[in-house]
């Protein structure tokens, strides 16, 4: 099998890449730090026309939200009309390309459905800049499955991580000045909100599901795990795995705009056609991103 995968040098993008060719796919990037840019049509155009690709894991996204509500038209232009570029150039060529869009869980924001939970059928209700341009991406996706009868596969992951997770994020920022703290160049933790509720699944078993996902039939798919935890919960497990004590306190600076906690998922529907369920347990993925800002102190 041969895969483009948009991104492929970004935090998930690598895992995936990896993963693939350990399953014996062979592998090709997008990039734009390879001077690859998404919202040249030109560009992707003719990468799919020279790569004829069996599948293109669509990963490339402004994927912070908080830089989202500070750069909105660059979000809007990456993540919705890059999106569409790559559609675009799938339906004019005319290739037998399946394509899987990476959503995002922050596309629900802080809905559920009528049982409390999130599923496929609960009304999306995004609460950033970040979510209403993935929203629309999904959108365009479907519209495009539906009218191109292109073959087009969108996951909903919920939050994920692990090593060379980058140190905006909030559990990758705990671990990165808890070392900072054992080397002796920070003395407290700084934290935002630690309130939120958020869904945790190791970046290495989003790999291995969307590698599944690709297989589906178009459509929407929740990824996610059964470890719904706060941020403070987070918190506790790296303090507890720390070399040294390590004292806290609260940076208002770290809250970010429409905070919310997310309800409890469910992605029955992807579990029963692909069997997939996450093999590593949060202690494992929060210590595995400790000892990768070890590596690199």
């Amino acid at each position: 099998m041969k895969a483009l995968i948009t991104g492929s040098k970004g935090f998930v993008g690598s895992h995936l890449k990896k993963h693939l060719e350990d399953e014996g796919w062979e592998v090709h990037g997008f990039n734009l730090r390879d001077g690859q840019d998404l919202n040249n049509y030109e560009h992707v155009r003719q990468a799919i026309d020279v790569l004829r690709p069996d599948v293109v894991f669509h990963l490339a996204a402004q994927a912070y939200v908080p830089e989202s509500f500070t750069s909105p038209k660059r979000t809007f232009e990456l993540n919705t009309i890059g999106s569409l570029n790559l559609l675009e150039a799938v339906k004019q060529l005319g290739v037998k390309t399946r394509i899987h869009m990476a959503g995002t869980s922050e596309e629900y924001g802080d809905s559920a459905y009528g049982d409390g939970f999130i599923t496929e059928e609960t009304l999306p209700n995004p609460l950033s800049p970040y979510a209403i341009s993935k929203l629309a991406m999904d959108k365009l996706g479907c519209l495009y499955a539906k009218s191109y009868n292109l073959d087009v596969v969108i996951t909903r992951a919920f939050n994920h991580t692990g090593p060379g997770r980058g140190e905006m994020y909030a559990e990758s920022s705990f671990a990165k000045q808890i070392v900072e703290i054992e080397n002796g160049k920070r003395q407290f933790l700084e934290h935002g909100n630690l309130s939120s509720v958020r869904n945790y699944t190791d970046v290495r078993d989003i790999a291995r599901a969307y590698r599944l996902a690709s297989e589906l039939p178009s459509g929407v798919y929740n990824v996610c795990s059964d470890t719904n935890v706060t941020m403070q919960e987070v918190l506790d497990i790296l303090i507890a795995k720390a070399y040294v004590p390590i004292q806290t306190r609260e940076n208002a600076n770290l809250f970010r705009p429409s905070d919310f906690s997310f309800k409890v998922p469910k992605c029955d529907k992807f579990t029963k056609l692909t069997n997939w369920t996450n093999h590593i347990p949060l202690p494992s993925t929060m210590e595995d991103i400790l000892n990768y800002w070890r590596g690199k102190a």
